[in-house]
Formats: C-alpha cells, structure tokens, sequence
C-alpha cells in the first residue's frame, strides 16, 4: 500500500474560514483523511510548533497555508512551514492578495496602535501603554509578535508553489484541488488552481441586457430585481473584473460579487480593471455627469481593494 500523503493547514492573519471551509468538504473530508495524514492543523489536530520543528525538512508534501502576513510570528511560520512542505499553497485570499487585513495598507502602523490603544470609544489607558515585544516581569520575560509596518502576501516571504483564491475557497474547489494533488495531476508551478479562467459573470445566472449606469446604490439602499444584473441596477458588482470558480455564489445569493477570487489571467491590478469596466457602464454626456455618478460610489478605494490592496500596485500608504 503507497505511502499516504502528509498535509499541513496554518492560518496566519485571517478569520480561520479557510480550516472552516477545508472541513465544510462534509464527507468527503473523510476521504481526504484516508487519502492523506493531517500532520500539523491546529484546528483539528494537536499537534505543536515544536513538532514541526523536529520534522525533516520536505516532510510535509503539501501545506495550505491561509492568512496574510501581519506580524513576525506570522512570517516566522511560514518560512518554517516552508522548508518543511515539498509544496506550498497560498490558500485563501489573505495569503495570496493579502485579503481583507490587507485593508490595513491604507493606514500606517503608528495610526493603528494609535486608534486601537488610546482612541477608542471602549479604551480606557490614560497612560498610553503600547504592548511590547518584549516585558520582563518576576517570572521571566513574555515576548509578543513585532507589529509590522505593513500586511503582506505569503509570497512576499517565501517562495509559493500554487494560488488558490477565494474568501474562502469554495468547498468543491478544495475538492478538486485535493484531487489533483492525490493523482498528481497538478498543473505548472505558479499556477493558481480552484479557480476559473472565467469572470463572474460568465457564470453568473443573472440576466444581462443594458448596462447604462445613471445612479449606483449601497445595498441597503434599494431591492434589487433576483433576476437582473446587479450592476445594471445600479449596485457595484465586481464579477465583470473578477475571475470565477465560486459558481457565482454572492450574485446567486442577492449580494454583489466582492472580488474575493481576485484578477483574471493578465490583469496587473485587480482595481484598474474595474476602474475600466465601470467606465464603460456610465451613462453620461459630460465628465462633470460622470463624476457626480461616481461619487455616489461609497469607499471606493475599499470597494476596488477590498482583497487585494497588498499585492496591487498602490500596496500602501506613503509615510
């Protein structure tokens, strides 16, 4: 009988959907297990930091690692993760475009230390006391993350073998990535896998007849017709710029796409091209008409980035 597989799952900076949609595989995660040895998921599995440590470097044939990088520990694992996995996958949005933490590039560290620990409505800390990487108390010295500057990609840190997007993956995606990898069957390093070459709206049921834009909407703000597209009526969708696989699943669902399955092949950055497509849905005769729609655009720097701010070409803010 051939060896089983040995796979991995961590989560660095993220919500921990990703383990949570490993798991929402149902029955078929009872396959994976037979398939393959689950050596390090903390979600699942008790197994320390320290037990990787003493792993052979390879010995895990395939990590999924979810979660953008936010702090020294974060980076840390993933470069121990890395030279222990003979395959790494940016799993998940926050890993491979930085996700929603990523959000955080729009501000600087010192302006985030300072909203969470001295400004806000629940703080009480009239002595603003920062945390530190380091405390020495009676017992000895506790230590914490370094807070880094900015939110990074898992490929900023270590070299990544494949990509899957979503927030989080969808179920049947996992599956058949876990598929693949079970026959080894996997396409080109680099590749990103569990996704589509398709937008969202190619797969997207809605109904699609004339985008001409005089006036967008917040989505509490009007009741969209179940049938037609969203855009069309007026609520930024980003499936025209967004590359599918997820089934179209927030469209389906009433909601607009958010971009979470990131660029389709060829598109530098996730925002301009929605920039384009929204440009050419505005009906307007005169750039100050075109403007005036625009505006009624809320967050719109939150809108176009919403996943992908770390792996963009703005990536931060300027100090």
């Amino acid at each position: 009988m051939a060896e089983k597989l040995k796979i991995a799952s961590y989560w660095a900076a993220d919500c921990g959907g990703c383990d949570v949609a490993i798991l929402d595989t149902h029955e078929k995660f009872l396959d994976i297990v037979q398939a393959a040895d689950i050596v390090f998921m903390p979600i699942a599995v008790d197994i320390k930091e320290k037990d990787v440590e003493a792993f052979p470097d390879g010995y895990i044939d395939v990590c999924f690692f979810h979660g953008a990088i936010r702090n020294s520990e974060n980076e840390h694992m993933a470069k121990l993760l890395r030279r222990k996995s003979k395959v790494m996958v940016a799993f998940g949005s926050c890993a491979m475009m930085g996700g929603i933490p990523g959000l955080a590039n729009f501000k600087d560290r010192e302006g985030i230390l300072s909203r969470v620990y001295f400004e806000s409505p629940s703080t009480d800390n009239p002595d603003k006391v920062l945390p530190q990487t380091e405390t020495q108390v009676r017992e000895g010295v506790l230590t914490l993350p370094a807070f880094y500057e900015e939110v990074k990609t898992l490929a900023d840190v270590v070299d990544v073998d494949y990509f899957m997007p979503g927030c989080p993956p969808a179920s049947h995606q996992i599956w058949n990535v876990f598929q693949a990898i079970v026959a080894g069957n996997l396409p080109p390093k680099g590749s990103i896998v569990g996704a589509s070459t398709k937008s969202v709206c190619e797969e997207c049921p809605r109904i699609k007849e004339n985008k001409a834009i005089k006036r967008f909407y917040r989505v509490h703000e009007i009741i969209p017709d179940p049938e037609r597209c969203l855009l069309e009526q007026g609520i930024p969708c980003m499936g025209p710029a967004t590359r599918g696989g997820c089934g179209a699943a927030c469209p389906v669902a009433n909601q607009p796409c958010r971009g979470c399955y990131g660029p389709l092949d060829g598109v530098v950055d996730h925002g301009a091209k929605y920039i384009s497509a929204l440009a050419s849905v505005i009906d307007a005769n005169t750039p100050e008409e075109a403007a005036k729609i625009l505006d009624q655009i809320a967050d719109p720097a939150g809108m176009l980035y919403w996943f992908g701010l770390p792996a963009s070409l703005l990536r931060r803010v300027r100090k």
